[in-house]
This record gives C-alpha cells, structure tokens and sequence, in this order.
C-alpha cells in the first residue's frame, strides 16, 4: 500500500514538475522578440513579387514586427495579409524557436495576357484575373478583343488546350476574339493567320491544323500561305500569299 502512494507521489511530482517547466519555458519564449524576417518564394514562381514588397505586407498595426514580442503577434492576420495580395497563390507565415518570422509564398502563374477595352491584365489557369507587375513581363500568349471579361472561362479552356501542346505552345503567339465569338491565330512560323472559328470541335480542328502543319513544313510551302482556314468540316483551306486562290 505504501509503495503505491509512493508511487503515486512521484508521479504527482514529475506532472508538477513538467506544467512547471512548460509554463516558465512558455512565458520565456513569448517574451523573446522577432529577430529577423525570412521571405521565401517557391521553385517555378514568377517574380511579381519582391522580398521589399512582402516585407511591407507584414505589418501588423501599421508596425513592422521585427523585434516585436512574440506573444504580440498575430499570425493569421499576417498570413491573411499576404495571402490577400493579388500575385499570391497560397501562402504560410510561422515563427522558428529561432525567432525568425518566415513566410512560403508561392506566386500565382499567369498562361495568357489579355488586352481588351475593359483592361489589360493576366489570367491565371483558373481564370482569375492577374494585375499587371511592374517588376516582371511575364511571356504568354497575347489574346485581344472586345468585352473578354465575359468570355473568360472560354478563354482560359483554349489557352490551356494549347499550353498542354508543346508544338502548338510554342507556335501560336496571340489570340484575336472577334465580334462573331470567333477566334483567329497569329503563329511564329509565318506571317500568316489561323483563322480557327468558334470554339466549337476544338479538337477536330487542331488536329487538322496539326496535320497540314506535318505536310506543309515538310513540302516547304508553309510560307506560301496568307490564310489558314479551319472552319470548315473535315478540311483545310488555304489562301496563298500571291492571291492565287484558295487550294
């Protein structure tokens, strides 16, 4: 009986001991203060941002929480901060036992410009809007026309087709909504134009551009062309560049 109450004893003391420790390390630990701020971008991210431009995003009270107690911080509210900032894709602040403040951003990726008389902007690949950035031009494909805003999920579907295509991410260049919700290419191989249609059997029609790509590259007369046509079902129809017809 006794060696039980013993041991009941320490067991009692040893969790005294430790709510002790624990408290006294606590308070010791949130009267330390923030050492330094560390910014770190993803792999892969573009450069919208600047470490400057983070670091003013973490102010807390309209003070910067360098050398600021620990306890005194608000860590969601800084995460929200950042978070909220339009390049932002996702981002995580956290405190080291070193009292380093750190923040992981990772910066949203743009697939397109657009340039219409509602604005200029990126759109991303969820078809978020993407103000432009003074620190970095990012290189995708132009996409112009009227009143874009109200067809951006379209858009956004066509760009990623193409993104998903090595061959065709690196030929075509720019896209021209027109009026008629149809869509013309501008390409790098040429001085010619794609005149693509709706968005209608897109798969049909970049497999027929495909094709004629394979046999006009190889027979040399890609540069012939001032027109590329594939509105039309199942076929091609090219507008030479001497006005000589269409073949």
């Amino acid at each position: 009986m006794i060696r039980k109450v013993t041991k009941y004893i320490v067991f009692l003391s040893l969790v005294l001991c430790l709510l002790v420790l624990y408290s006294f390390t606590k308070k010791r630990n949130q009267r330390k203060v923030v050492d330094a701020i560390a910014v770190e971008f993803n792999e892969g991210s573009n450069p919208f941002l600047t470490h400057e431009s983070v670091n003013k995003l973490l102010i807390q009270s309209q003070v910067t929480v360098k050398n600021k107690p620990k306890s005194m911080l608000d860590l969601h509210h800084l995460e929200n901060r950042v978070t909220s900032n339009p390049y932002v894709e996702k981002a995580r602040v956290f405190l080291t036992l070193g009292g380093v403040l750190k923040t992981h951003i990772t910066q949203k990726e743009p697939i397109a410009r657009i340039i219409s008389d509602d604005g200029i902007y990126y759109i991303d690949k969820e078809g978020v809007t993407i103000p432009l950035s003074s620190n970095f031009s990012a290189r995708v494909p132009i996409i112009n026309g009227d009143n874009l805003s109200d067809n951006l999920e379209e858009i956004t579907q066509l760009v990623l087709f193409i993104s998903k295509d090595q061959f065709l991410q690196k030929e075509i260049t720019g896209i021209q909504k027109l009026k008629t919700n149809e869509y013309v290419f501008t390409v790098r191989s040429g001085d010619y134009r794609v005149e693509f249609g709706t968005y209608e059997n897109i798969n049909l029609k970049f497999k027929k551009l495909k094709a004629f790509y394979n046999k006009a590259i190889k027979d040399k007369t890609i540069k012939k062309y001032k027109k590329i046509n594939l509105k039309y079902h199942n076929q091609v129809v090219c507008t030479k560049e001497n006005q000589d017809g269409e073949q």
